[in-house]
């Protein structure tokens, strides 16, 4: 089959820019909107369809009416950084050893494994509640951010394995031999030849880790009560039988934005890499 002429190839690339981008102009211009203009007709281009006001981000950060929605930030804030942190150093240990060793546990080999761990993400999340909900009750760690942290990390882990397995397998085994005939161990080949040259790879899983972490609602709701809310239960709290959605769209973008700032930050890590001349 022959391309597609350049030109529509750009032109299509523009229409599905132009169609993901949508709801968010949507969700920007209706932040900056009071209730009539969200009521009236539809406007999307400021101080010529419609005044644009900040009642709607007043609002979320505790004004007249309105909801505070600092508290509940600092708690996902603090369970996404502790719970990737974690997941990521268990999961770069679990996957150098599952791609440099050769493990059979039974019938199982190292596939196998590999597997069984993406598997805990297959399974649905209302299976694993109750679960989750009576192991955190025995130690009194329900409606707590270490409770969550917990749970988080379980979550996270499997995504942690699975991304970096694939990394690992291809660094070339080489760097760790010359490591180990350097005299390091092999864990100390792994921290001082294979972390330097896995950055890509550990930040991918990292964004990974962040965005589900950061976008968890579910066991977030059903694990805490009133001690420890996180920004997307407080999102939905917003709502009500009359949606302010002025105040909805503000609070969606504020739960973005830090997404948005970590995407810029490590942009420049998620190329694979050069490791030419890394084997002597």
């Amino acid at each position: 089959m022959s391309r597609w002429p350049r030109r529509a190839q750009y032109l299509l690339l523009i229409v599905w820019a132009v169609f993901t981008a949508m709801p968010f102009l949507w969700a920007i211009t209706t932040s900056f909107k009071d209730v009539n203009a969200v009521q009236g007709h539809v406007t999307y281009v400021p101080w010529l369809e419609f005044e644009p006001t900040l009642e709607a981000w007043r609002q979320i950060f505790g004004g007249a009416g309105g909801v505070n929605l600092v508290g509940p930030f600092v708690n996902s804030l603090i369970i996404t950084v502790c719970a990737s942190a974690i997941a990521i150093v268990l999961g770069a240990l679990a996957a150098y050893g599952l791609s440099r060793f050769r493990y059979r546990i039974g019938p199982a080999k190292n596939k196998d494994i590999v597997f069984f761990f993406v598997s805990q993400r297959i399974m649905p999340p209302v299976v694993l509640v109750i679960p989750f909900f009576f192991l955190l009750q025995m130690p009194g760690l329900l409606d707590t951010r270490l409770g969550l942290i917990i749970v988080t990390v379980a979550l996270l882990l499997p995504i942690a394995v699975w991304v970096m397995v694939d990394f690992f397998d291809n660094i070339p085994r080489e760097i760790d031999e010359m490591a180990m005939l350097e005299g390091c161990t092999p864990m100390q080949a792994f921290l001082r030849a294979i972390v330097p040259n896995s950055a890509p790879g550990l930040t991918v899983a990292a964004m990974f880790c962040a965005v589900f972490g950061w976008n968890d609602f579910f066991f977030a709701f059903r694990l805490t009560f009133t001690q420890v809310q996180t920004l997307p239960q407080a999102v939905v709290a917003l709502n009500s039988s009359i949606p302010p959605w002025w105040t909805l769209s503000a609070a969606a973008l504020f739960g973005i934005i830090p997404l948005l700032v970590l995407a810029v930050l490590v942009e420049r890590y998620l190329s694979k890499g050069n490791l030419a001349g890394a084997v002597r």
